[in-house]
């Protein structure tokens, strides 16, 4: 029997097991009318009272698979995703980005870390510094613009960063990497004019 708590719009605990326990249909009624009333009191406590739903009908080893697999659903995943992708050059909030998953902010940095593989911090500082290379590649902004467009705090930032990250400074990387772009461009056409800087 597959039991589905994201249904409640909680988080991702999928159980798929034989090993729900039996009950005759009026307790089981009963205990569903239990959480019900819990969720229309309490929506916040929907994780909880979901969670407990599940501990009373399946046995706890089903519940413990459940528990390790813990990590956003689908749905929650492309929410914060688009919600990343929207606001990156804006200062992000944990409680807001807890809020679009409909999650407490301890239990969604828990799963968060699951589904992504870095906290949101990290993984936040990692999407700012790749939107900040795809910027100095195709734009003539000047670091301390590219730093502000990506929500970070300045160019100091944006270096402090960027060493950490990549071994490198933003303006090495840069001309490096524009040099060896201009070069393999020009290797890729032969036989098109040279451009000489004026």
């Amino acid at each position: 029997m597959a039991l589905h708590a994201n249904s409640l719009d909680t988080p991702a605990y999928t159980v798929t097991d034989t090993s729900v326990i039996d009950f005759p249909a009026p307790e089981l009624l009963r205990m569903l009318e239990d959480a019900r009333q819990a969720l229309t009191a309490n929506p916040e406590r929907a994780p909880q009272i979901a969670l407990g739903f599940l501990k009373r009908i399946v046995s706890p080893p089903a519940v413990e698979a459940a528990l390790a697999r813990g990590g956003l659903a689908p749905w929650q995943k492309r929410k914060v995703e688009r919600y990343l992708q929207d606001n990156l050059e804006h200062s992000i909030c944990m409680n807001e980005l807890a809020r679009e998953a409909r999650l407490s902010v301890s239990h969604f940095c828990r799963a968060f870390k699951k589904s992504f593989g870095d906290t949101p911090h990290a993984y936040v500082i990692r999407l700012r510094l790749e939107l900040a290379r795809k910027l100095m590649l195709t734009t003539e902004e000047p670091l301390s613009q590219i730093a502000l467009s990506c929500g970070l705090a300045d160019q100091a930032h944006l270096s402090k960063l960027f060493r950490r990250v990549f071994h490198d400074t933003p303006n090495a990387w840069r001309r490096r990497n524009l040099t060896e772009g201009h070069a393999h461009s020009e290797r890729r056409t032969p036989g098109a004019p040279m451009l000489h800087a004026a």
